[in-house]
């Protein structure tokens, strides 16, 4: 096998472990390969070892790469993460199956706007800054539910749940509790009667604190692919 077919496997095996240290099954968790800043051939590679989702949080750098990648239409879920400005949302319209960086209205009414009617419902994700963080994007949490209820009203997007991204720590009980502060927001969500399903949290770092308090994706760059080296 390739380092990142070997990569892929370890990863996916400490997301068993970590389902199954919880009670959970290892199948509700999606494994979503981060390959922003990595070329093609990387994630070629993955692909090859039978993996289907990935993140992106550059606009062009992944449309170039779709382009060049040798598999059918549909066989690939493409995820956006990265920040969105509005003068990129019609690319990522037309080329994204998933948004999980949605953080404002005016955001989540450009994509609306500007999905093709083809291509189906564009799967969307709120971002929370969880932990307050000035310098971090995401909606403060208790903005989250009026949010969440003006994008499940727009057409064309389908409002799945919550991404965060959480202040650095090796501590897996500072982690957990991070996660369990956006896991308790999901819940918010769906006593008010949105019918979220997501919970996008946990990287290579920490994952399995995600998978102890309700993950149903993980976003994992660094652990399959290598260091990343940022121009």
């Amino acid at each position: 096998m390739s380092p990142i077919a070997d990569h892929l496997q370890a990863v996916r095996q400490r997301i068993d472990r970590a389902a199954q240290a919880c009670g959970r099954e290892p199948a509700a968790i999606t494994l979503m390969a981060v390959s922003k800043t990595f070329d093609a051939d990387a994630v070629q590679a993955a692909i090859d070892a039978g993996h289907t989702v990935f993140g992106e949080s550059y606009v062009q750098e992944a449309i170039a790469k779709i382009a060049l990648l040798r598999v059918a239409p549909g066989q690939l879920a493409w995820h956006f993460i990265g920040p969105l400005q509005s003068n990129k949302a019609r690319q990522v319209a037309e080329h994204m199956d998933w948004v999980h960086s949605i953080d404002r209205l005016k955001i989540a009414q450009r994509l609306s706007d500007l999905r093709p009617d083809s291509l189906g419902p564009l799967q969307v994700c709120l971002q929370v800054n969880i932990d307050n963080e000035p310098t971090k994007s995401g909606v403060a949490p208790a903005d989250v539910l009026t949010l969440a209820q003006a994008v499940h009203g727009l057409p064309r997007l389908q409002l799945r749940g919550l991404m965060a991204i959480p202040a650095p720590s090796d501590d897996p009980a500072v982690q957990r509790a991070a996660f369990a502060r956006l896991a308790a927001l999901q819940q918010q969500l769906q006593d008010a009667g949105l019918p979220v399903d997501t919970l996008s949290m946990g990287m290579s770092d920490d994952l399995e604190a995600a998978v102890a308090e309700g993950a149903t994706i993980v976003r994992v760059g660094t652990a399959i692919f290598g260091t990343r080296a940022y121009a």
